[in-house]
């Protein structure tokens, strides 16, 4: 069967050869990937760098290349939510696994090493404000995976089943691991555990200002349920939406988070800029010279 051409209106380019949202064309992006979700974060792992060679924005999309102790390297940002990690993810692959002449997939596909620095809140009482954990797996409490033929593993279904039961959830959520290679690449600097991604900031992470939360009391229910990855420790908004799909489009893909607050214990950091920063130079670390 010939290989199918990706029609103009779903595979988008600019000038021929950027593709569409990152305005970005293959040779500005290196094979390892540092994502963040502050345009503003870009900079502040950048300048780091011995050298930059391209620096490109469009809207909140933010990418910046170079080396650092000679290894190439870049970073982009993506903005909040797993809308947008859905469209960074689809793009980058795109960059390197299609060919925009013939509009066709590459015959021998390129694998990304991707590692996401973000913030993040924590459920448990024992973590400490300002600790620094690695994320075993994800659970996306959005829709995004309802949209993708997804096939999974029993071990993983298992989860989604028993977390949909246990919040008496009307959609299915979605449960997704991360690359072992590079689990292991941070595992012993770090805690472990499993991220929760929540598509929102407010109710949709128990949080109530004026608006009661329609479902109460789940992070306690989280913090208790175990799973044969490890216990839920933490919320924010992106993990598992990285997760999943670089399970789909063969991406190895690893979330690092700064812990700077704590919902069991009602506590946020005060200097939290500095746990980032530590962050963020333990995981440059680790890529130059692992």
């Amino acid at each position: 069967m010939a290989a199918r051409r990706i029609p103009e209106s779903e595979l988008i380019l600019n000038d021929g050869d950027r593709i569409y949202h990152l305005n970005l064309t293959a040779e500005m992006v290196a094979d390892t990937i540092i994502v963040v979700g502050d345009p503003d974060r870009v900079s502040k792992i950048s300048r780091h760098f011995d050298k930059i060679h391209f620096q490109e924005s469009n809207r909140e999309l933010v990418t910046h290349t170079g080396e650092i102790g000679g290894k190439p390297l870049s970073i982009i940002s993506s903005g909040m939510g797993t809308d947008n990690v859905e469209l960074l993810m689809t793009e980058l692959d795109a960059l390197v696994n299609i060919d925009f002449k013939s509009r066709k997939v590459n015959r021998r596909l390129k694998k990304l090493n991707i590692i996401r620095i973000g913030t993040s809140g924590c459920m448990q009482a024992d973590i400490p404000l300002d600790a620094l954990l690695v994320s075993r797996a994800g659970l996306g409490l959005d829709t995004l995976m309802s949209f993708y033929d997804r096939s999974l593993s029993e071990d993983l279904a298992v989860v989604e089943n028993k977390i949909q039961r246990l919040l008496e959830l009307p959609f299915k959520p979605y449960f997704a691991k991360g690359s072992d290679q590079l689990f292991d690449l941070f595992k012993d600097d770090m805690h472990h555990g499993v991220t929760v991604t929540a598509p929102g900031f407010y109710a949709p992470q128990g949080r109530e200002i004026r608006l009661k939360p329609k479902i109460t009391g789940f992070i306690d229910t989280l913090a208790n349920t175990p799973t044969s990855f490890g216990r839920f420790t933490n919320f924010e908004m992106e993990t598992a939406g990285y997760y999943a799909m670089a399970e789909l489009l063969g991406h190895e893909m690893i979330s690092l988070n700064a812990l700077i607050a704590n919902r069991a214990n009602q506590t946020f950091s005060s200097n939290h800029e500095k746990t980032v920063e530590r962050l963020i130079q333990l995981v440059l670390e680790k890529l130059t010279y692992s």
